[in-house]
């Protein structure tokens, strides 16, 4: 009882931190909003939201505020949340189920399709949004394309599967390379690469609107399945011993965090380290059993991508992609892990 008492606190301190993360990210910026004007608008979306526009706050802000904080920081602060939960909880299913803690969510070759048919739809010329669905059709068909030609493969499933995904990721690369190659310089390969090097600055409330249906209609099955998920951890042979079939189970993993993990992409580009990273925290903060580390994942990867974002917009008069910035901070970190040990957690 006090080993759950003190992972119950642990989650309560988590989730207020990701709530007032949450708030703060709003007061971030050029332009200075108060304190009452940004609770007083926020709380006026919310009574719109949930009452389909027949209720409305007094109001007592100007045209302005209400443009930066609904319409600006709002969508930006909500899909910076979005990503940071998709990637950190589709990293730690992949982790688990390929037994192996380097395995992120790129790979099998989700981001890295994501990418091709964003970098693709730049040199046609299509829309925002058109980018947009294409990179997420692109991401979701890079690893069909991996599953079944482990499908056919008479290796054992996960290696099978890590090795295909591979493959599918190099050649998508390769045709983001040749692209990049034949694009035109002065604005689709400065379009095209910073995409590849993620960034929230142009999200609007269409953006969250597209991806957050593909990614709870992925989190969803993973969030209700997170004690099954722990049999995937085990051998084939025990986890059929248990009753569970793990085929089955797999692929509905696979499906799931894809789904997330190419939606995260469409929106925001490629960005790593998060997905890697974020769950080995949150097994040392709760251990190895998938029941509390999903969550865990969520709240931990939304608090970090929202900070992570609040520095791009502050630290330099221009905005520093959030991959570069997911990189500096990932990797000494990660460094440090495997000098003190790993992530191994005593349950």
């Amino acid at each position: 009882m006090k080993g759950r008492e003190k992972y119950r606190l642990r989650f309560i301190i988590l989730a207020l931190s990701a709530v007032a993360i949450f708030l703060l990210s709003f007061f971030l910026g050029r332009y200075k909003v108060g304190f009452s004007a940004v609770i007083k608008i926020l709380l006026d979306r919310l009574l719109r939201l949930i009452s389909l526009d027949s209720w409305s706050m007094q109001q007592s802000w100007t045209a302005a505020e209400a443009s930066v904080v609904a319409s600006i920081r709002l969508p930006r602060i909500g899909c910076a949340a979005l990503v940071g939960c998709a990637l950190s909880v589709a990293g730690a299913c992949y982790q688990g189920m390929f037994r192996n803690p380097m395995v992120s969510p790129d790979i099998l070759g989700a981001s890295t399709g994501s990418g091709f048919g964003a970098a693709l739809s730049i040199l046609l010329g299509f829309s925002y949004a058109a980018t947009a669905v294409t990179s997420f059709a692109s991401g979701l068909a890079a690893v069909l394309v991996a599953w079944l030609i482990s499908r056919k493969s008479r290796m054992q499933t996960s290696v099978a599967m890590v090795l295909s995904g591979v493959m599918v990721g190099s050649l998508f690369q390769s045709g983001t390379s040749f692209i990049k190659l034949v694009a035109d310089t002065e604005s689709q390969l400065p379009a095209i690469t910073y995409y590849l090097m993620g960034s929230l600055s142009s999200v609007k409330a269409i953006d969250f609107r597209l991806a957050v249906v593909p990614i709870l209609i992925g989190f969803v099955p993973l969030f209700l399945l997170r004690w099954r998920i722990n049999l995937l951890t085990v051998s084939e042979a025990e986890a059929r011993s248990m009753g569970v079939e793990t085929g089955r189970l797999r692929f509905i993993v696979i499906m799931c965090a894809t789904l997330m993990t190419s939606a995260s992409v469409s929106i925001s580009g490629m960005i790593g380290w998060v997905g890697l990273v974020i769950p080995h925290f949150c097994r040392i903060l709760f251990g190895n059993d998938y029941r509390r580390l999903i969550p865990s994942c969520a709240l931990l990867g939304a608090s970090f991508l929202m900070l992570v974002d609040d520095l791009a917009r502050i630290v330099a008069t221009s905005e520093i992609p959030l991959g570069i910035l997911t990189s500096f901070v990932g990797a000494p970190v990660f460094i440090l892990m495997i000098l003190r040990g790993g992530s191994g957690h005593e349950d």
